[in-house]
């Protein structure tokens, strides 16, 4: 069930976002890989963006008003308000709160320069919360971690999912893994890698 979930979500994402996706250009490969990472230079590319005293472009969209209207579009909710984003300029994150009437949904963007060290923050990731489930399908890699987030990483950028401000039963027939999923299948439907 879940991965039928994951399909349709993904197509979903690739088929009616296409205003989100043709509003950008990429200059990365959206190829997926093992979501688990044991040779970091797999992942690396000279058209990956590294981190920058700023946020990328592609970090701002996870709050900006069309990935709005693309979440809620996902989850058939739309969220009451979306909190003014930050940048934590040091530690390269970008962040913005979803909040909903029952409840609220944490996106965050790691932004970092290399292969290597996007792989030891998304292993860390994955060791500090554990993985239930791979996602196959969304970025180079993504997990459902037991905590019901969901983690993906993209070219240098690391997209958090955090559910955990949410009831594990957010909408009729959408556990809030389900909600993690669909909001990380919209993201990356419009993610350029810019």
């Amino acid at each position: 069930m879940r991965r039928l979930l994951i399909a349709f979500s993904t197509f979903l994402a690739a088929s009616t976002l296409g205003a989100c996706a043709a509003s950008t250009s990429s200059s990365s490969s959206t190829a997926t890989n093992s979501p688990t990472t044991t040779s970091p230079e797999l992942f690396s590319s000279k058209t990956y963006e590294k981190a920058k005293p700023n946020p990328s472009i592609s970090a701002k969209m996870i709050c900006q008003k069309e990935a709005r209207a693309d979440i809620a579009s996902s989850l058939g909710v739309t969220a009451t308000r979306v909190t003014t984003p930050t940048w934590d300029r040091a530690q390269h994150l970008y962040s913005c709160t979803y909040v909903y009437a029952n409840g609220k949904i944490a996106l965050s963007v790691k932004e970092m320069s290399s292969a290597a060290e996007t792989t030891r923050y998304y292993d860390a990731i994955v060791k500090k919360y554990g993985s239930v489930e791979p996602l196959v399908g969304l970025g180079q890699g993504a997990w459902v971690l037991k905590n019901s987030d969901v983690l993906v990483r993209k070219d240098y950028k690391v997209l958090l999912v955090n559910v955990t401000g949410i009831p594990k039963q957010f909408q009729p027939l959408m556990k809030s893994s389900d909600a993690a999923i669909n909001i990380a299948a919209a993201i990356m439907g419009c993610w350029s890698g810019e």
